[in-house]
This record gives structure tokens, C-alpha cells and sequence, in this order.
């Protein structure tokens, strides 16, 4: 049963890598649940510090992954009509059977959205589609970061109990 559990957080923190870039997927929470599942294992006593923390760590990364384009359209220069395109083309670009749809959604949507708010100003519309774009890089940024720490905290675990676990 170990063995299945090893196997199964590993996974997890793999496709929660993955996950980092992906939007579909939630990475940094499908990661947790594989730190989770490792401690789970009668192996592997639990450290409910590091349990605490990473939760609180993925919580938080969860909230800034769905504000932090917003933010990057508003600083540079967006109003709420370009803040509101980011999030509809988020979510029409993450389901669009488009290559990259993900990071062309937030831009377009934004760009349209400014364009609806003025549709005379070209200028500022592409600025504030860059903000979103931006802003997109850097939240998946952090999260392929976080998710490394995670792959790197279980491994460590891992390499810690390897005399229980296998």
C-alpha cells in the first residue's frame, strides 16, 4: 500500500509540474496533494509544519493565478474593461482548440475589452493586452517555482525515509 502511495503523490507532483504551465491544470494544488499522499504512507511520519505551510503557500498561489494578469492589465493603464477581457479570454482561451490559446486569450481579451472602453485608442488597448500578457508570464512563473519546491520537498522526503519506504 506504501508503494502505491509513493507512486501515486509522485504522480501527482509531476502533473502538478506540468500543471505549472498549463492553466487547465491546477499545478501547485496538484502538487500539495502529492506531498499529501506521501505522508499518508505509514512510512513516512507526519510533519504537520510542512503540511501547514505548503497549504498555505498553494492557497495563496491559487488566489495570485487568477489576479495577478488582472493586476498587469490595470498597471499598465487598463480599465476595468480590459481587467474584465483578461479574465473572459482566460477562460474562452483555455478551452479554444487553438495552439497556445492559454496565453493568446488573456491578450485578445484584454485588448478587445480595452477596445470596447475606447475604441479609438489603439495605443493604450495594446499596452494594456501587454500588461495582461505579462502579468500571465509572471504568475506562471511562480507557479512552475513553487511546484519545483514541492517536486524538490518530496524527493527529500523520499530520500529521507527510503529505509522505511522501501
Amino acid at each position: 500500500m506504501d508503494i502505491l502511495l509513493l507512486l501515486l503523490g509522485f504522480i501527482c507532483v509531476v502533473v502538478g509540474f506540468f500543471g505549472s504551465f498549463l492553466p487547465v491544470l491546477p499545478g501547485p494544488s496538484i502538487s500539495w496533494v502529492g506531498i499529501v499522499l506521501l505522508y499518508f504512507t505509514t512510512a513516512v511520519p507526519a510533519n504537520y509544519w510542512i503540511l501547514g505551510i505548503s497549504a498555505l503557500i498553494t492557497i495563496a498561489l491559487t488566489v495570485l493565478d487568477y489576479t495577478i494578469p488582472a493586476k498587469g492589465t490595470k498597471k499598465f493603464g487598463g480599465s476595468p474593461y480590459g481587467i474584465w477581457g483578461t479574465n473572459i479570454g482566460l477562460i474562452v482561451g483555455i478551452f479554444a482548440p487553438i495552439p497556445l490559446g492559454f496565453i493568446i486569450g488573456p491578450f485578445v481579451g484584454a485588448f478587445v475589452g480595452e477596445l470596447i472602453y475606447d475604441y479609438k485608442d489603439h495605443q493604450r488597448a495594446l499596452k494594456a493586452a501587454t500588461g495582461s500578457l505579462l502579468g500571465f508570464l509572471a504568475s506562471s512563473f511562480m507557479k512552475f517555482v513553487v511546484c519545483m519546491m514541492y517536486l524538490g520537498l518530496f524527493l527529500w522526503i523520499v530520500w529521507q525515509n527510503k529505509a522505511t519506504l522501501f
